[in-house]
């Protein structure tokens, strides 16, 4: 409930800003908002060339590598890390939820991740269910030396289920309703959290 009253704030206040043009918009990121985001899966995961795909089923050989990997990456300058993390999002409201972009960050194990842009237009029917894919790219060795080697394996041995720890994935979703030609970011996030692994 809190949720929905700072993020019906924050939209009301661009309304107020910007004219009553632009209530549809704000109707259908507020649906957003409402519905409920869950876990689906995650996707394409490359590190550094290597084809993980979902992560599942890794070979003994590409285990030892993303060890070498995560270890520093040796005379890697740079450590490209691709994936598509995929939620469900249920819409449990009488009208449509939508809107044309909308901005998210993402932190994993309490590590600040990602933050990136969806620009593609998202609309969930009433009553309807659909899969919102998070294409995230990010240069390990920059978080590495942000925080620090060790951490950055950590999360992803974790993530990529090597490691037995639970993973804490966050993510926040800031709407985006076009004023004119100018796309406007809601100042309240939709935040989504949720856990796997662990024993």
């Amino acid at each position: 409930m809190k949720k929905s009253i700072v993020f019906l704030s924050a939209l009301v206040a661009i309304l107020f800003f910007s004219g009553c043009n632009i209530w549809n918009q704000i109707t259908g990121a507020y649906n957003l908002s409402q519905c409920e985001f869950t876990y689906n899966s995650v996707d394409n995961i490359q590190l550094a060339g290597i084809n993980l795909g979902n992560g599942s089923g890794m070979s003994l050989a590409n285990m030892a590598s993303i060890a070498t990997i995560l270890a520093g990456g040796g005379n890697l300058q740079t450590i490209p890390f691709n994936m598509a993390l995929k939620m469900n999002v249920k819409n449990p409201n009488k009208a449509a939820a939508f809107l044309n972009a909308l901005d998210y960050t993402i932190e994993i194990n309490d590590l600040e991740f990602i933050a990136g842009k969806m620009d593609i237009p998202i609309r969930i029917e009433p009553e309807q269910t659909t899969v919102l894919p998070l294409n995230i790219s990010v240069d390990l060795k920059n978080l590495m030396n942000r925080y620090s080697q060790q951490r950055v394996a950590n999360v992803l041995n974790s993530f990529l289920g090597i490691s037995p720890d639970e993973t804490k994935v966050v993510v926040k979703l800031w709407p985006k309703v076009m004023v004119g030609k100018t796309p406007i970011k809601s100042p309240a996030a939709i935040p989504v959290v949720f856990t796997f692994g662990g024993k």
